[in-house]
């Protein structure tokens, strides 16, 4: 199969991935918080960052590398954390990190994900990353970074605009719990998505195993909350300290929104911002995250990461215009999984990788450093 004919673009593996998918894990997936308004408006903002092509700049070879914290990248993007990816599609996690190793881009796991740091030192590259839930026992902190070195991640992520467990309704509307109980709900959704329920049973029912050293009952939590939240802290600046202090590797901050922010943060040693709304998924009020952006690169000298909304290669090059080095997607390489199984994140590379091409021949950009300013598009009118 021709898989650039049948799904050329992510629009086309998210349709897919919908039919694959049973309603609970399609929602787990796709679904914001509140009314999915902070979802909506990731996207509108990206859309109305437009750019004037350029002509007249004859036959081009293009460079998509990028130099991000003392690295050499041949892509300017990598595969953002989701958390319990193997509830998405079995080995996801495997798969996820094999892709990204491969085409030598990051993978972040998530300490959420179904996979522990142990399970995953086999199927992961140099350029692992593990994305950090802020536990609050100092032991467990330390233990769990004890294990993320000796598996080999090389970056932490710690994310912080998750002071709280966000409420999300669509996920509570499908009977999606944490964690999941197979419910006759539940089991009527599977039986209509049988790729789905077969992938499945080829493995354990998904857990977040990473987790499993720590917690050994569940307590009451809202339905869409899950075991993680018995461990997490709500981090301040003495906890960012406190892990700049005993975490040798690269530190990144995940969920930067507000400009002043950022030299704090600077003084404290970290080494890059992650400007993120968590793609929606944690607070319904706030703004595009890609509005955010420009203030925020002019308020620090560090490297500036970005995620939220972004489906396309030309979302890629919006955000790197507007000051970002490197670009994370979570859901799209979730979709690429869930269309076609563990070859889909090697096709959602291709994707993006041919359409920042293409969109940088009609800007006259050869590499990413020629990008041209980027103009305001006016909103379209809905249809």
């Amino acid at each position: 199969m021709d898989l650039h004919s049948t799904y050329p673009g992510i629009a086309d593996l998210k349709e897919r991935a919908q039919r694959r998918l049973p309603k609970f894990v399609w929602d787990y997936l796709d679904s914001g918080t509140g009314a999915e308004n902070g979802k909506a408006r990731n996207r509108q903002a990206l859309d109305q960052i437009g750019f004037l092509p350029r002509i007249l700049k004859g036959p081009m070879q293009f460079d998509l590398t990028t130099r991000f914290l003392d690295r050499d990248y041949p892509l300017p993007f990598g595969v953002a954390p989701v958390g319990m990816s193997g509830l998405v599609w079995q080995g996801a996690e495997q798969a996820l990190a094999q892709s990204a190793a491969q085409a030598g881009i990051p993978y972040v796991l998530s300490t959420v994900a179904s996979q522990s740091p142990e399970d995953m030192a086999p199927h992961i590259g140099p350029e692992a990353w593990f994305q950090l839930y802020p536990p609050k026992d100092p032991e467990i902190r330390q233990d769990l970074l004890n294990r993320v070195r000796q598996a080999g991640f090389s970056t932490l992520v710690l994310t912080v605009d998750v002071p709280t467990a966000s409420r999300r309704e669509r996920q509570t509307r499908s009977g999606l719990t944490h964690p999941p109980r197979l419910t006759p709900r539940l089991l009527a959704q599977i039986a209509k998505r049988p790729a789905w329920a077969m992938a499945m049973a080829r493995g354990s029912k998904p857990r977040m195993r990473t987790l499993d050293k720590y917690i050994s009952r569940q307590e009451n939590l809202p339905p869409t909350a899950h075991i993680g939240y018995l461990l997490r802290a709500s981090p301040d600046m003495d906890y960012v300290t406190w892990l700049r202090d005993h975490w040798e590797g690269k530190l990144i901050i995940k969920g930067v929104l507000r400009s002043e922010d950022a030299d704090p943060l600077q003084r404290a040693g970290v080494d890059a911002l992650w400007v993120s709304t968590h793609g929606g998924r944690q607070f319904d009020g706030a703004p595009g995250a890609i509005d955010r952006l420009p203030e925020i690169r002019a308020a620090t000298d560090l490297p500036l990461i970005f995620d939220s909304g972004v489906e396309g290669g030309l979302d890629i090059l919006r955000a790197l215009a507007l000051g970002a080095v490197f670009v994370m997607l979570g859901r799209a390489f979730h979709y690429g999984l869930a269309a076609l199984g563990a070859g889909g994140p090697d096709h959602v590379i291709d994707i993006l990788k041919s359409d920042m091409e293409a969109n940088m021949g009609q800007l006259g950009a050869r590499s990413l450093r020629d990008l041209p300013a980027p103009i305001a598009l006016r909103p379209l009118a809905p249809p």
